[in-house]
Order: C-alpha cells, then structure tokens, then sequence
C-alpha cells in the first residue's frame, strides 16, 4: 500500500507566491494603456459634444447651453441613440449599458474574457451617447474599455484564470484613475465590486495599477484634485444627526433610482420592435428634458463644481434632480452606452443642495459633497468607494468622518430595502445570482477531528471477495464504503461496490483476500489535525466520497470522514447565525433561541 500523505507544513496567511511581481509587471503596462484609452475617450467626448450641438470638428471645451440649434437640438440625443443602437445590433451587444455589470457578468463567467470589439466599440459608443447630450459619466465605459484591455494583454499571454481577472480589474482600475484621479477609490472599487476576493495576488497588481495611473497622469499634468473643496464642518451632535440624515435620504434615493432604471427597462421589454431602436425613444426623452433643463444633459461635470462651490440655489437643484433622474433612468433603461457614476453624483448633490436649508450650518457645498458620495455609495453598495472617491476628487481630508457616517447610512438603507444594487440586478436579470459577502472559509478553520465518524465500522484485510460482495450488499449495510484494515489496524485501502465489480470484471478469484488485492496500490488518507480545506482537494483529486483518517504517530485508523461530515460545519455556521445567546447575565443563562444541539453540528 502506498499512502499520499499531506499535512499543514504549507500554511500561511496568504497563498500569494513570487509570481504576482510578474503579473504586476503586466499591469504597469496595462495601467499605461488603461491611460492613453481614458485619455482618448474624454477627448472623443468632448469632439462628439462639438460636432452634434456646434458643427465643429473641435476639442474645445463648450457648454451645452450655449448650443445654437435652438428647438432643434431635440433631436441630437435621438440621433446619437440610433447610432448607438446599430453599433450595438451590427458590433456587439456588450456595449449596451453602463459597463459595470458587463465587466464582473465576463470575471465571473466569462474566464475574465473580452473581445477586442468591446474594446473599440464600448468608448466610441459612450463618446457618441455623452456627446449628443446622454445624462451619463465616462468612468463606466473607461471601466469596461481598460478591462477589455487588461483582459486582452492577459489573453496574449499564459496566464491563469485568476490573473487574467486580476489584469483586467487593474485595467478597470487605471480607467477610473485616468478620469478622476482617485487611484484610492478605483482599488477600492476593485476590491468591493469586480475582484469578488480579498487577497494579495490581485490587490498588489491592481494597486500597482492604480498607482501608476495616478503617476503618468501627474506627468501628463492633468488637473487633480478636479473638483477641490476645503469646506468642512466641525463635529457635533446636531452635524451627526445631519450626516445621518444625509445618509438616510441618500439611501432613499438610491433606492428610488435603481426601481426607475429597471422600471424603464421593464417598460422597453414590453415594446413590439426590436432593442435596436429602444434608445432612440430614449434620446427623444433625452432631448426634451434637455429643452427643460439643459445642465441635465451631457457628463454634467459643471454642475459638481457648481454645487461644491454652494453656487446651486434649492430651486435649481430640485430641477436638475427631477430632471436628471426622469432622462438618465429612461436612456439606461432603453439600453444605451454610459456610465451612472457622474450622474449618480450629481442627483445626489442636487439632493444635498435642496436639503442644506435644513440641516446644520457647514461650508457651502459641505452638505452636497456628503450626499454626492452616499449616493454613489448606496446605489452601487460600496460605501468604502465612495468615502475614498469624494476625498480624492476634492482633495479634502477633513471631510473623512462625515463622509464614511453618511456612506455607511446610505449603505445600510440601501442593504435593508433591496435585494441588489443597481450594478448586480443587471447580472441577476441574466438568471446569476451574486454574493457579495466576503467571510473566512469555515473549511479553513476547521480540523477533521472535529467532524469526523470515531466509531468506524472496517472490514479486515483477510476477508475474501466473495464475503466483501456479500458484505456490501447485504440489506443491513448501512454506508457506501468501508476502510480495510491489518490486524496491527493499519489502513489497506477502502472497498466500495464499483471496487468489487472492477476486480470480479478482471478475473479475481472469488477467494483472494483484500489484502492481496489492495497491495500496492495507492491510497489516500486523512489526519485528525489536518483542516478541511485541504480535505475537500484531497477528496477532488482522488475522486471519492469518503476517506479513512489516520493517527500521525503510527498510522493506525482513527476514524472516517466524508462530505456528509464535512457539511456538518455548515450547520454549525447557520446555527452560530441564528442563536441568539447572552453569555453574561445576571441571573440564569438565557438564549432568546433555543441552539441546535451538539449532535446535529
């Protein structure tokens, strides 16, 4: 018999090994490609601006408003949409959407792949739809563009499913960092949206992504911090309650945004024509909403710089929320190419700016800067990115604490009242459902003592194969297989029916022992001390249910484990969430549950 022993010499914090400084070599040229995309579609933006609403092939930065096509300009968004939707029919579908979804759709099912088509289409499409007057941002189609980038380098090369993932998400996270300058935020948002792990082997590429980013666009001298803010408020117990009630508001809004946009797409799956020119009749809302309020068309980055100066009055702000909100629900709901994070923003500073009347006395902009960032924070449920994101993109440190109050407020709200976001609703639209959850592995906690059967039943090694046959098939057997045993009750190997059938079908006499007919061959055994992560590979790679455990010290069986055992720390987990018990009292120990007994762990 020859055993394939393994034990815990091998554990550490991390798994990481010395290859994630190759992969973070690759996303430094990632980052830099990540860049010059970034770059190159905020430049596409603002040409498409000029050639729809001033007839000129230009990159001057022009305002919408001072557009002179009049009434005519109605119609820019709807053209705009048309081209949108042929790109979309003719060259892929994937650049339908805003982006995110679409990127964590191919890391979790798709190897982490997309096509270079995406790459092409997805910034020329949101150049198009931003350009004739779309409500949307850029940073979530620089998101997908730099994914699509790092996931066709990592696709030129030998790389594993994982690094392909990693080098995407480095791409996504360099795109982000290109548009706002927040290398923080796009880690961030990498490590709480799209790498679905918190571990060294993706977080040091994408941080050396990000990082690099930040760097080369320094070099490049674009503006950073892009909306500076030096506004603050000083803590009390009545700005407390404002940042809460900032947070609950945000949350509330959040909610009601994510309900609009899939209402709308609701509403377009119901049409008797083809998705094709879904966006069109979402560019004909677009276009007289922008007769209504032209500062809810286009990027809108003039309208976060306004409100963080405080130069937004209450009255506007309510109509560039209503107004935002109607136009960019309907145009992402008709299937359009943009991003929600910019406008995501601004609805939420509108909203800050209509409250500030109300709540505590702050620095002009102070109270729409938190519910910009709990906004953005509740509606994609990632609190962390949104703190880390109004920071950078204001420069302001000193607005940390407010910030995270109002973003966590937000998150819980948002948690509390809806299933999913509005980034994984998409996915689950599409029949995948996601957990965002991230917890220890029970498996890694727990050691194969703990759950596995002492009282074994075994069979010796001198029974024969008739008496094993008859042994199995006996109608008082009660499990699947057994281990046999020497008489020294060392482990020989294990029977099970599909052993007795392949030895009868080899011509094994009936009267061979199992001894005889188990020596040398290979067999795969447990220890007490041994964690049940490493178990369940052992169990993989052996193909079997069931494995017999040994003693360290001389090998003899100790007992049995199988899936069914293991399982066991799954109710123990579901019990350790559901018990609700007071350790300390001052009377009698209560439990407001009653526990599972320790048989049924």
């Amino acid at each position: 018999m020859k055993s394939a022993r393994a034990g815990n010499g091998h554990l550490r914090d991390f798994t990481t090994d010395p290859r994630v400084l190759f992969i973070a070599a690759i996303a430094v040229v990632v980052a830099t490609a990540g860049l010059f995309a970034g770059i190159a579609l905020l430049k596409l933006i603002r040409l498409a601006t000029n050639i729809a609403y001033f007839g000129q092939f230009s990159l001057a930065e022009l305002r919408l408003e001072d557009t002179p096509l009049g009434l005519a300009a109605v119609i820019v968004p709807v053209i705009g949409a048309l081209i949108i939707g042929l790109m979309a029919r003719f060259g892929s579908e994937k650049i339908r959407g805003h982006g995110i979804p679409e990127a964590i759709e191919a890391i979790l099912l798709g190897r982490s792949r997309l096509d270079a088509k995406v790459a092409v289409l997805k910034p020329l499409s949101s150049a198009i739809s931003i350009g004739s007057g779309g409500p949307f941002g850029a940073e979530g189609p620089i998101i997908m563009t730099g994914g699509a980038i790092g996931s066709l380098i990592a696709q030129m090369l030998p790389v594993s499913d994982n690094e392909r993932k990693t080098l995407l998400v480095a791409g996504a996270a360099a795109g982000m960092t290109t548009v706002f300058g927040t290398p923080i935020a796009a880690i961030m948002l990498a490590v709480e949206l799209l790498l679905f792990e918190w571990t060294p082997r993706s977080f040091i590429p994408v941080a050396v992504a990000a990082i690099v980013a930040e760097v080369e666009r320094s070099l490049l001298h674009l503006p950073s911090p892009i909306f500076p803010f030096s506004g603050s408020m000083d803590p009390s117990i009545a700005g407390l309650g404002g940042w809460v009630l900032i947070g609950i508001a945000a949350g509330l809004l959040s909610g009601l945004l994510t309900q609009l946009v899939y209402a709308c797409e609701d509403a377009f799956l119901k049409l008797p024509i083809h998705w094709m020119w879904w966006p069109m009749i979402g560019g004909l809302v677009v276009g007289i909403g922008g007769l209504i309020e032209p500062h809810a068309l286009g990027v809108g980055y003039d309208n976060i710089a306004n409100m963080l100066d405080g130069r937004t009055v209450a009255t506007a702000a309510l109509l560039l929320l209503v107004v935002k909100a109607v136009i960019w629900s309907v145009a992402l709901g008709s299937g359009t190419s943009g991003g929600v994070l910019a406008p995501l923003l601004i609805m939420g500073g509108a909203m800050g700016a209509v409250l500030s009347g109300i709540l505590p006395e702050a620095s002009p902009g102070f109270w729409p800067l938190l519910a910009m960032a709990a906004t953005m924070g509740g509606t994609m449920r990632a609190p962390l990115t949104a703190t880390f994101f109004a920071t950078e993109l204001t420069g302001n440190t000193h607005v940390l604490v407010p910030l995270i109050a109002a973003c966590a407020t937000a998150h819980a709200v948002t948690v509390l009242l809806m299933k999913r976001s509005i980034l994984t609703e998409k996915v689950a639209r599409r029949g995948h459902h996601l957990v965002r959850e991230y917890r220890v592995d029970p498996f890694a906690l727990t050691r194969v003592k703990e759950v596995m059967t002492t009282k074994v039943e075994s069979v010796p090694g001198t029974m024969t194969l008739h008496g094993a046959a008859t042994f199995l098939t006996a109608p008082d057997t009660r499990h699947p297989s057994f281990p046999v045993i020497d008489q020294a009750g060392h482990v020989l190997g294990v029977i099970d029916p599909p052993a007795i059938l392949r030895w009868r079908r080899n011509g094994k006499h009936r009267k061979a022992t199992l001894g005889e007919l188990l020596a040398g061959s290979k067999i795969t055994l447990a220890y007490p001390d041994e964690y049940l992560e490493a178990l369940s590979d052992k169990l993989l790679t052996a193909n079997v249910s069931h494995l017999p455990v040994v003693s360290r010290e001389d090998e003899r069986l100790v007992g049995y484990i199988g899936w069914k055992d293991m399982m066991r720390v799954r109710s123990k987990k579901q019990a350790e969430e559901r018990d609700r018990t007071a350790l300390l009292s001052f009377g009698a120990r209560r439990k407001t549950q009653q526990s599972v007994s320790d048989n049924a762990v």
